[in-house]
């Protein structure tokens, strides 16, 4: 049904920004802050403060003043952005490699993974956004912590209930069974090898990021003597374009390197 000029929405309240929720204020050098509106706060930076109380009731996609004048652009943040600029110990698999490891391990709603290593659940929420449910290993207690407070915070309880994440040792063995996926981002992903065959359904992959390729290579020979078959490593890179007027040329930096996606098949015994 569509709304009468005039008429109150669910569309009109899901562009009205409520107190507790997340804005992105982008300033005009593209500096990006992360804040989490309430009502009586107040956001401030060198250029003076921004009223939380001006933004609440409020649409994103305009542009605010602060007291001394400096230009805000209000936008609910990303996945992207609340990744890089979320609460965190450990460093995160970066976006670009975040995205294309959903599609190479195949996420969707329903897939059951075994996740290890997962610091401080940049991984976990895409994963959970896109339907998985998720068990995780996590060998510290604040990090385990700090996942859990970050898929909440982003994503809202319903994927917090998919999200399940233990304090142990995956280097120990693996007691869940029948899981679609094996996702690591662990120093030795080769150990885990063994472990993923008996947890893993016949067909169900194994995902690990490394950061050096001596891991990878070390990976892909344990994985050469395994059960698992059509193993393949991929390094993605990432390069901006400045576009201005006639001037149009590769931006001076890049994203090169930030790791390797090595993924593999478990054939049935």
């Amino acid at each position: 049904m569509i709304a009468m000029p005039g008429a109150p929405s669910d569309r009109d309240a899901a562009r009205t920004l409520r107190s507790e929720e997340m804005v992105l204020l982008v300033d005009t050098k593209g500096r990006r802050y992360l804040v989490t509106l309430a009502t009586g706060a107040e956001f401030h930076s060198h250029a003076g403060f921004i009223a939380h109380d001006e933004l609440i009731g409020s649409s994103a996609g305009r542009v605010v003043r602060s007291t001394r004048g400096a230009r805000y652009t209000v936008v609910r943040p990303t996945l992207s952005d609340y990744v890089l600029k979320m609460p965190r110990g450990a460093q995160v698999i970066y976006p670009k490699d975040i995205g294309p490891l959903l599609m190479i391990a195949d996420i969707g709603p329903g897939v059951r993974v075994l996740e290890s290593g997962v610091g401080s659940g940049a991984l976990s929420m895409a994963m959970l956004r896109s339907g998985a449910e998720i068990v995780g290993y996590e060998l510290r207690d604040d990090f385990a912590l700090r996942a859990q407070r970050n898929v909440t915070s982003f994503l809202g309880a319903e994927a917090a209930e998919r999200y399940r994440v233990e304090v142990r040792d995956c280097y120990d063995g693996i007691d869940a069974v029948d899981v679609d996926r094996v996702v690591l981002d662990l120093p030795e992903p080769w150990r885990v090898v063994g472990p993923a065959e008996g947890a893993l359904l016949p067909g169900g992959m194994l995902v690990a990021y490394t950061p050096s390729i001596t891991q990878a290579t070390r990976l892909r020979e344990e994985l050469d003597r395994s059960a698992f078959a059509m193993a393949e490593t991929v390094e993605v890179l990432l390069r901006g374009w400045h576009i201005e007027g006639q001037a149009v040329r590769p931006d001076h930096r890049m994203v090169a390197h930030t790791g390797f996606l090595t993924h593999a098949r478990l054939l049935e015994a």
